[in-house]
């Protein structure tokens, strides 16, 4: 089944134009190759006007139904999805494809479904976490983590207590996983922008304000970042409206301009 809802967003940028189904201007969304030494890695974020991406503790009611719709249509182009393991306890993780991605990403000679990724740390996951998909799954967990398996779940248990992006990146490519789209939380965005992995950012925002100290799509880099004094410089290559939203994409490597 292909999408049930009509989405009209406008292009602003690039080539300005109104009306146009979500579908149709994303119709020339790519990635660009991945890096030499590692998957090319994409953070989608949604969030208030006043940069949370919170709330109530989740991500839940910041977005539209288009805005859902645009998440699904990046998955469509990643390899891996993945979320931190705090996300999937908040609110569960459901990475899956639509039937209409699904069959265009067998077209293309994909996987009909992405490989789903949870990334944890010392704590394990409950028995009934609410984690669905028709793709691959794999759990990765820190050193000395207690984790008993999962049906159906690859579990990687890394070297340290808290698995290293690095380490979580070689390990998918060695599994033949050339892009990872990461949808939550904060905290591990944040450590994959400590190590220099983020290449594209999908940024929804909603039109809402609240005001509180809930956290922002990256949260603060333990022991400090290394773009405190230098941030790291992106590129807007698309800006979409739907109503009063708005959906952002930059890219912040040099490599795929």
């Amino acid at each position: 089944m292909g999408p049930t809802q009509r989405y009209l967003v406008d292009r602003l940028w690039p080539e300005p134009s109104v009306d146009l189904e979500i579908d149709e201007a994303m119709a020339g969304f790519t990635l660009p190759p991945p890096p030499p030494d590692r998957p090319l890695v994409g953070i989608n974020m949604v969030t208030t006007v006043d940069g949370r991406a919170q709330l109530k503790g989740t991500a839940e009611g910041l977005g539209s139904r288009a805005d859902r719709r645009l998440m699904r249509l990046y998955r469509a182009a990643y390899d891996a999805v993945g979320s931190g393991a705090g996300t999937l306890r908040a609110v569960g993780f459901w990475p899956g494809l639509p039937d209409d991605l699904a069959a265009m990403r067998t077209e293309r000679g994909l996987a009909a479904q992405p490989t789903s990724v949870v990334i944890g740390g010392r704590s394990p996951l409950p028995p009934d976490v609410k984690w669905t998909g028709d793709g691959a799954r794999i759990l990765i967990v820190g050193a000395g983590n207690p984790q008993a398996p999962l049906p159906d779940v690859e579990l990687l248990v890394a070297p340290t207590p808290e698995p290293d992006p690095r380490w979580i990146l070689e390990r998918l490519a060695e599994r033949g996983i050339g892009s990872l789209l990461l949808e939550g939380g904060p905290t591990t965005n944040a450590a994959f922008l400590a190590v220099h992995a983020i290449d594209e950012l999908y940024w929804s925002i909603g039109p809402k304000l609240v005001g509180t100290d809930a956290l922002p799509m990256i949260a603060p880099v333990p022991g400090g970042s290394p773009f405190a004094e230098h941030p790291r410089e992106g590129r807007l290559l698309s800006a979409l409206r739907h109503g009063d939203e708005l959906y952002l994409r930059y890219r912040f490597t040099d490599y795929g301009r």
